[in-house]
């Protein structure tokens, strides 16, 4: 039987108009978690990059305002590329620290952006992203969609591991989809910080029977500079998101959190067999499911906008 381990949720700040000064800070909160014995950190959703909290971006409907051009130029100016330095940093700390972390950032795609989850892998480094599928909301304004080519768990030392950003979570075909693939380690890096969010980290880990770790900022209006347009105003101690990250064990136990009063790191101990026993009555993908009844069909094809067709007949993406 696997050995337990230390997990750890960040609940931090970014400094959303430095993306650079967020990744040393995540590199610090890194080697911090590891010197207290985590194996596995995850932190909040759009860590990197930063999550605009209140800001309209300049659009009513069926008009975009040139401060709202502005507004997505400079939050395209913080995002991250998957080859840039931030990246290169959190991938470095993760190698020193033999640590498996699971971090938000906002990616760069072009001129689109997504919300994206970065995989490191210990001594691996970066392994692979989770592009969110459906952002809320305005959102949509912001980021582009993701699709099934980014939705594959990761195999870690201390199981496999797989993230479903914020909302993403409550849908149901997309958390079966992760129960599938064995995930005893189910990632909710969010920007929900209402008291109902534990409710549904309950009853996720309690469906899959994994544990659940869940990671939100804590941040204040100071944050960001003054002119930046918020709609829960501009007084500068004004909580933007007051974290709530909690780690739930397979049958629904709050083993830490949530924590609403300040940046933290939350830690707990984890037990591998738990997901075993706690599958004894209830494999929502094996010996609950009733494929007679009900089937999931994924399609985790890559969909590119532009494909060439060569000579020859095939098909290049």
């Amino acid at each position: 039987m696997q050995q337990s381990y230390k997990a750890a949720v960040i609940q931090a700040a970014s400094i959303p108009t430095d993306s650079m000064a967020t990744a040393a800070k995540a590199v610090e909160l890194i080697h911090q978690a590891a010197g207290n014995g985590a194996k596995v950190l995850v932190f909040p959703e759009a860590f990197l990059g930063g999550y605009p909290k209140g800001n309209s971006f300049g659009a009513p409907i069926g008009i975009r305002k040139p401060e709202g051009r502005d507004a997505f130029a400079e939050y395209h100016a913080q995002a991250i590329s998957l080859e840039g330095e931030e990246v290169a940093l959190i991938e470095q700390a993760a190698i020193e620290t033999d640590s498996v972390v699971v971090l938000g950032c906002i990616e760069a795609s072009g001129g689109t952006l997504h919300c994206t989850v970065l995989y490191f892998n210990g001594t691996h480094g970066l392994v692979g992203k989770h592009r969110k599928l459906m952002p809320t909301a305005g959102e949509r304004l912001i980021w582009g969609f993701g699709d099934g080519s980014t939705m594959s768990a990761i195999d870690t030392p201390y199981g496999k591991l797989g993230a479903v950003i914020c909302w993403e979570n409550y849908m149901p075909m997309l958390r079966m989809y992760m129960y599938s693939q064995g995930v005893s380690l189910y990632c909710a890096p969010t920007a929900d910080d209402r008291d109902s969010w534990l409710s549904t980290m309950r009853h996720i880990a309690l469906e899959g029977r994994c544990y659940v770790l869940t990671s939100c900022q804590y941040l204040l209006r100071s944050a960001y500079p003054q002119d930046f347009e918020c709609a829960l105003g501009n007084d500068e101690n004004t909580v933007l998101m007051r974290g709530g990250s909690a780690i739930i064990d397979p049958l629904g136990e709050v083993l830490a959190g949530p924590d609403f009063t300040q940046e933290t790191i939350l830690y707990a101990d984890i037990r591998p067999e738990q997901v075993i026993r706690g599958k004894y009555d209830f494999d929502v993908a094996g010996h609950y499911a009733r494929p007679d009844v009900f089937r999931l069909f994924v399609d985790t094809q890559s969909k590119e906008p532009v494909q060439e067709i060569q000579p020859a007949g095939c098909v290049r993406e």
